[in-house]
């Protein structure tokens, strides 16, 4: 029998056990958080040498060079046609139209470069620029997911981006042909064939045979995430991304069997996904848990979702639909699934969410894979203050400011004044140079 978590609003300590359900710490482990960073220094200072002890150790592989693991762009091409051609026709289209649809929906996120011209002739603008070069995590553990690169490989891409190397580890000596096939579609440049943090190292101190690059996008588990956080501000990363996180809103009209098989569809993702129901209809919510003990046990993952439902899961019963906002902003979830009559009307009213699954017939699932929008979202009620992967994660902005002899001295009349009151005067100084008597 599953253990399914149940709040309704009227408990006096309802958002106690609101926020004890929805908290999560990535990387509370010590132990982790030690052996990534002994990790991360042995490979800054020993670089190949090191990368190839990890992955023997940890990907039980027997390499000797790096030139084993390393595919260059003179090389790429092949492997990567050779992957495409060991792909189904059917899964070769599915990746292709995935692929032109994430393209569509990146190319309405550039950012394009602007200026602007002042009476004096002083000209301020900002111009835009692609990052130069990025890696990209592919996860090759437990799972591979050729939807990853495309939805981390394309925006680079669209952007600009001139290099981009993707590291993906190959347990065994086993590459998943999906993987290199989205990794062709996608236009990678470069593919290492090492994981974990020591990938991680490799891209953002650079070895003797791996450029470091200026950012690292791509998921991973807790210590490619460990790794993510420690190497920030040695380069740019997308974000350090929890387990993955559904909350859908019911107004109790929708097919419970529909509604249970959005939440599995995060909760089959690890033991530790969050899967959660906020309904104000308590006969709906009775419906949906009877619903899920009726069809765990036809799922392939089941013991997964059991234990992601019972851990983390739940359902929430609410007075009304206003108030079922009023959670879904505190909870600030990945994803939202708006399953009711009118998605549109609630828009406003919702300030946290990562992406916004909107009407019946969306499922959260379709953004998994092929609707366009990036699947790369903030988790764990970050996206209170961050946003969805895109184009614009890969670009970066330089102010541009050209003052006219006129416009630089009735400027350095304000900034001496400014200056002086701070006490720096050789800035004042500098500024005063340029004023016309």
């Amino acid at each position: 029998m599953i253990d399914i978590t149940q709040l309704n609003t009227k408990q006096n300590n309802f958002w106690q056990k609101l926020d004890e359900l929805v908290r999560w710490d990535a990387i509370s482990d010590q132990t982790v958080l030690k052996t990534v960073s002994d990790i991360l220094l042995d490979v800054k200072n020993r670089g190949d040498d090191a990368v190839l002890e990890y992955t023997c150790q940890f990907d039980r592989r027997k390499i000797s060079s790096m030139t084993e693991i390393i595919t260059d762009s003179a090389q790429v091409n092949n492997l990567l046609e050779k992957s495409l051609s060991e792909i189904t026709n059917e899964q070769r289209e599915a990746l292709e139209l995935a692929a032109a649809r994430i393209k569509a929906y990146a190319e309405h996120q550039k950012i394009e470069s602007w200026s602007f011209t002042e009476k004096d002739g002083t000209l301020l603008g900002q111009q835009v620029t692609a990052l130069e070069r990025v890696g990209l995590y592919v996860p090759g553990g437990k799972a591979a997911y050729p939807s990853s690169v495309l939805m981390n490989a394309i925006p680079a891409k669209v952007a600009g981006v001139k290099e981009l190397i993707m590291v993906v580890p190959a347990p065994d000596d086993q590459v998943n042909s999906l993987v290199m096939a989205a990794a062709k579609i996608s236009g990678v440049d470069k593919v290492i064939q090492i994981g974990g943090a020591q990938a991680v190292a490799a891209l953002a101190y650079g070895t003797q045979s791996i450029p470091q690059v200026d950012k690292i996008v791509g998921p991973g588990n807790i210590y490619v995430a460990t790794a993510k956080r420690l190497v920030f501000g040695t380069v740019g990363i997308d974000m350090v991304a929890g387990p993955s996180e559904i909350l859908v809103v019911c107004d109790g009209q929708t097919d419970p069997e529909w509604i249970v098989m959005d939440l599995f569809s995060q909760a089959e993702h690890d033991e530790d996904a969050q899967s959660i129901l906020i309904s104000p209809d308590a006969t709906f919510i009775e419906s949906v848990k009877n619903t899920i003990i009726k069809l765990l046990p036809e799922m392939e993952r089941k013991d997964i979702i059991a234990q992601s439902i019972s851990s983390r899961g739940a359902l929430i019963t609410v007075k009304d639909m206003d108030q079922a906002i009023e959670v879904v902003n505190y909870i600030a979830p990945e994803h939202l699934e708006l399953s009711v009559e009118d998605p549109a009307n609630y828009l406003p009213k919702i300030r946290h969410a990562g992406a916004i699954f909107m009407g019946r017939y969306t499922a959260e699932a379709l953004g998994d894979y092929c609707a366009g929008p990036n699947h790369v979202l903030p988790t764990s009620r970050t996206a209170r203050f961050s946003s969805p992967l895109g184009v614009y994660d890969f670009q970066k902005r330089t102010s541009l400011i050209h003052c006219s002899a006129q416009g630089a001295s009735e400027l350095g009349k304000t900034a001496s004044v400014l200056a002086r009151g701070e006490g720096l005067t050789a800035h004042a100084r500098s500024a005063e140079n340029r004023i016309i008597d």
